[in-house]
């Protein structure tokens, strides 16, 4: 078993955080991206983690990345940020490579990697990073903060983060199946967009909620936006944007765009009549985005809330699809 808890069982590890303290705003709860901490004057200071144990060729940028677009996703820009690296072995090139990714990963977004820790852990078959990243905000934006006629918008496009994954991890399966050796290449420069901080830059003083999907891609980034405020995300799947090397690279290994890694990409929930300037902000910043739906009342009291996808509704985040071909 690969991937995020059930709901249930995720439930029963939050519910057993420890000590309470009247600084802290927002805590631990399904689906939210980030701890929210009240420093006084006004300002907050927001923190998350987030593990990367696969995706071999990129886990040190990808490890930068993630975290601090969960910061990002939370209305602040990452300051600082702690790395853990376990290591299989003591092979250098490793090493090198992975520092060298975190490295230059944390100076393109102006991230201070301030500690951590590093070992060897001979039962791990690859190496398994988790990064802290640290930020403040005088405007926090929580992943439950839609309301009822906000309307959705995602930047970039579907399955960003899995793109260049699927170029660069399987490649090979790729050309066994035909991929157009410059469609590849194209598609394993996806990394260069996995960063939300922009987007978020462009979206924070008008988003009612933000979100970063990762794991479980779009589908499980919508389910979250809903559950986190008790609200329906209701989407169309042809105004989800998907881009040509995506829809190859997923074609090739038989996946669903909306269900794979979706770093890369920001949901935001924004009012109706902040839509224009939402969209005016985005594109001055050179940010592609589309509005993919509307957030709308749940049906009943006693009906979970869902994302509403062509009618279907889906109130329980599925597996990451690319979590088979790692097995």
């Amino acid at each position: 078993m690969i991937g995020k808890l059930d709901p249930e069982t995720l439930r029963t590890v939050l519910d057993r955080t420890g000590a309470s303290n009247p600084a802290l705003l927002t805590g631990a709860a399904y689906g939210e991206d980030a701890a929210a901490i009240d420093l006084g004057d006004g300002e907050t200071l927001v923190v998350s983690s987030d593990p990367i144990s696969l995706a071999a060729e990129a886990a040190g940028t990808l490890g930068v990345h993630v975290a601090c677009n969960d910061i990002a996703a939370a209305g602040a820009d990452p300051e600082f940020l702690t790395n853990v690296i376990f290591l299989p072995d003591d092979d250098p090139d490793t090493i090198a490579t992975l520092t060298s990714q975190l490295d230059t990963a944390a100076t393109e977004i102006g991230v201070t990697i301030v500690g951590g820790h590093t070992e060897y852990v001979p039962t791990l078959s690859r190496p398994l990073l988790s990064l802290t990243a640290f930020g403040r905000t005088d405007r926090h934006i929580p992943t439950g903060g839609a309301e009822p006629g906000d309307k959705i918008l995602l930047t970039k496009g579907a399955a960003i983060e899995a793109t260049g994954i699927i170029a660069t991890d399987f490649v090979d399966k790729l050309r066994d199946e035909g991929v157009d050796e410059a469609v590849i290449d194209r598609a394993a420069t996806y990394f260069d967009e996995i960063s939300v901080l922009e987007d978020s830059r462009a979206l924070r003083d008008v988003a009612t909620a933000m979100h970063d999907p990762t794991e479980g891609g779009v589908i499980t980034g919508l389910v979250e936006l809903a559950t986190a405020a008790n609200v329906d995300m209701v989407v169309d799947r042809e105004a989800v944007p998907i881009r040509p090397e995506t829809e190859a690279v997923c074609t090739a290994m038989g996946v669903d765009p909306l269900r794979i890694f979706g770093s890369g990409a920001l949901l935001a929930t924004v009012p109706a009549d902040g839509v224009d300037a939402a969209e005016t902000r985005l594109g001055e910043a050179g940010i592609a985005s589309a509005v993919i739906g509307t957030v709308e009342s749940s049906a009943a009291t006693d009906v979970s809330a869902a994302l509403v996808l062509d009618g279907e509704r889906i109130t329980e985040a599925s597996d990451d699809q690319l979590y088979p071909f790692w097995e």
